[in-house]
This record gives structure tokens, sequence and C-alpha cells, in this order.
């Protein structure tokens, strides 16, 4: 199932009422968490939450809700490991002791209700109010901030409610355990990496377009759009060649940037002559050219330096990335395809010798119509490195 349909589905269930499976990823808690709204939460269903997830039922929400009840964090000094912003308990003052599934639903509605304001409310309490990053997902992704995201994708008031689920042996469920679950509950399973896929491929505040200016090169002349992330606040850059297409699809590059090979005419790489034959061709047949901003294959300058002095000692480029705790290729291509979509381009020629990079951008949505060869002649220096794109990267080249 595609990720907007996915995610489809789980908005039917929560403005039904009912509750999703949201797991997230297998580097960071591995947890899976029911997740609802607390706007449509019923005691029924809070009580199904607690006999079947059985972990701690929580409340996030946005910061603006959490400052109008004037909810303090728990602590002052969060020492939590994923620094989780838990606020101070409470319950609503409509409730008896605040335990039963009837007052805890009672409270979640109260919370959800924007009319209400702190004084409707009396701390310590049983229900546990967390805050979420401003950016959801993209700042943070946690059960918290995917919670909120979803109940705003869903047009609900932004308070959810979470609870981690717990399987009868005592043991966590985790995403491999947790389509049971789903499927017991007769509901969806989805991932926090589901909603930051979503929020690009919707472009949900994922990048935001700014200037646009002329930018004659000596390669021809060209309009320079620059788009913001906000995930990390980078900018990436869109040159659109003034000459009109050749094509109905225009000929695209995704070129990530390599400060070495790019501004420093290194020798190691192709990335630099890559960029500059780019430019010629897409000067002469219209196009496109996306300069992303994630050097080293994602790893960062920093890193990408550390690995060349591990390939002076003979190790590969692969290898290298592995060493440092990378992976050997951590580059993705959702940003690309935000920016392309909010162009209105869905179907591509695309330049690039990387199958990863064609399966990735047909996996967003972009119809790659055809693969134009970017081959450059190995230089005497690189020639290791060239061999490695073929053999371990898979890359697409015929002079290797």
């Amino acid at each position: 199932m595609d990720t907007i349909n996915k995610i489809k589905k789980a908005v039917k269930q929560l403005k039904a009422g009912n509750v999703i499976v949201v797991a997230d990823a297998p580097n960071r808690e591995a947890e899976c968490d029911l997740v609802g709204s607390a706007q449509l939460a019923s005691p029924a269903i809070i009580n199904t939450v607690i006999k079947e997830a059985r972990g701690v039922l929580c409340a996030p929400l946005t910061k603006s809700r959490a400052e109008q009840l004037h909810l303090n964090l728990m602590v002052k000094n969060n020492t939590e490991k994923f620094n989780t912003k838990f606020l101070v308990s409470l319950d609503s003052k409509k409730v008896s002791t605040g335990v039963s599934p009837l007052d805890r639903a009672q409270t979640l509605n109260d919370l959800a209700d924007g009319k209400n304001s702190s004084a409707d409310f009396e701390n310590p309490g049983h229900i546990f109010p967390l805050m979420a990053e401003g950016d959801g997902v993209l700042a943070r992704t946690g059960h918290t901030e995917a919670s909120v995201d979803m109940m705003k994708i869903a047009g609900l008031s932004p308070v959810a409610f979470i609870c981690e689920a717990i399987q009868d042996n005592g043991e966590m469920y985790r995403y491999g355990d947790a389509k049971q679950l789903a499927e017991k509950l007769d509901t969806v399973l989805i991932t926090v990496a589901d909603i930051r896929k979503y929020r690009y491929l919707v472009n949900d505040g994922a990048i935001a377009k700014l200037d646009t200016v002329d930018l004659p090169t000596s390669y021809g002349d060209f309009t320079l759009t620059d788009y913001q992330s906000t995930e990390d606040g980078q900018l990436q850059l869109v040159l659109k060649s003034k000459k009109p297409s050749d094509s109905k699809t225009p000929l695209v590059r995704l070129h990530s940037e390599c400060f070495t090979g790019d501004v420093l005419g290194s020798k190691r790489c192709d990335c630099g002559e890559q960029l500059t034959h780019s430019l010629q061709l897409i000067s002469e047949h219209g196009g496109y050219l996306i300069y992303l901003r994630q050097e080293g294959r994602g790893i960062g300058l920093k890193d990408k330096l550390k690995t060349y002095k591990l390939q002076q000692n003979g190790v590969d480029t692969y290898d290298a990335n592995v060493m440092l705790d990378h992976a050997p290729d951590e580059r993705e291509y959702l940003i690309a395809a935000a920016i392309l979509k909010d162009m209105g381009i869905n179907n591509i020629q695309l330049l690039t010798n990387n199958p990863d990079k064609i399966a990735q951008l047909q996996n967003l949505g972009i119809t790659i119509s055809k693969r134009v060869p970017l081959e450059i002649p190995k230089n005497g220096v690189d020639d290791d490195y060239l061999t490695t794109k073929k053999n371990k990267f898979n890359h697409l080249l015929k002079q290797i």
C-alpha cells in the first residue's frame, strides 16, 4: 500500500473515534503505541487501550495548547534519553477520581476543547500531557509529534492520546509483532517514517520556496531558486535553464553537494565533472539541476574527510562509511521529489548512473521516462572510487 493511501486509511480510523497503531524507528525506541484523538475519545475506546496496550496513557498536544492551559514541564532539567517533554499531570474538574476510562475520556475530551482553560483542570492527575515540537516529525521523530501530526492531518483538534503497547509476555510490541495487534483491533498500522514521508509527498510544511533570481553562467543562462527545508533549515537550490525544454519530459539532474569536487576540483571523485557536464547538457536541451545539501553521500563534510583518511590506507568508499558507523549511502530524495512536485513536475528524464536514485524517486511518485547516462572517464586517481561505485553501489557504468 502506498504511503498516501496508508495515511488516508489511518485518518479514517481516527475520525471514526478508533485507534491506530504507530511504530517508531528500530534505531530509536523501536516501540509501538496505540494512538487516538482526544477530541473523540470515548470510555469504550479508552477501556480497550488500557486493556490491550497496558502502557502509560499520555496526551500529546501542541505548545500553544500547553501554554494556553499554563501547563509547566514536569521537571526543569530533562534527562530523559529522548527528551520527551512531560508536563504536569492533570484531571478535568468534571471527573471523580480521574482513574476510570469514563473519567480519563472526559479529561481527554476537555483537553481537546479549546474553550476550556486552566481553571477547568486540577493538578496532579491521571493524564500525562506531552508537549510536541512545533514542526512535528520534521523536528523530532517521536510518538508525541507523530500523534499530533496525525490529528492535524485528520482535521481534528491537535490533542491526541497515546499508550505504549505491551505484549502478554511483558515484552514491548515491536513493528514485526504490531501487525497482529492492528488486526486484533481491526485498525491500521503505520510508522513515524510514513508520516514524515507523507508530509513531504503533499508538502505539508516540508519545504518553502523562497527567492528566484536570474543567474547567467559560463554554461548558459539560468534562473536560481532557493527552497528551504524545514527539517534542517538548509537551502536546496534549483537551477532552471532559460532555454525551453526539448521534450515534454524535462531533463533533470539531482546533484548532491560535493565541496571537494564541485568547488575545489578534487580528482578523488567524478562529482565536479558530473556537475559541469550536467549544466552543459541542461543549458543545451533545457531542464533543471537540483543541488541537494547532502555532502559525502549524506554523512557531512567532517566525516567525509575522515573517510578520505581511511581511503588513503586502502579502504574503499563503501567500507569507509561503514567503519564510521554510517550506512554506505545515507542520501534520500524526499526533498527533491517535493521540489519537483512543487514545480508541477511528475515525469522526468533523469541524468544519473545511480539505480537507487531512480528507485527512490519512483517510490515517491516521480515517473522516470528515460535514464540519461552521466559517465565521466576515470582520471587515474579515481579508478578505485569508480570501481567501487560499480561493484558495491551498482552504478550503471559501462566504461569500468
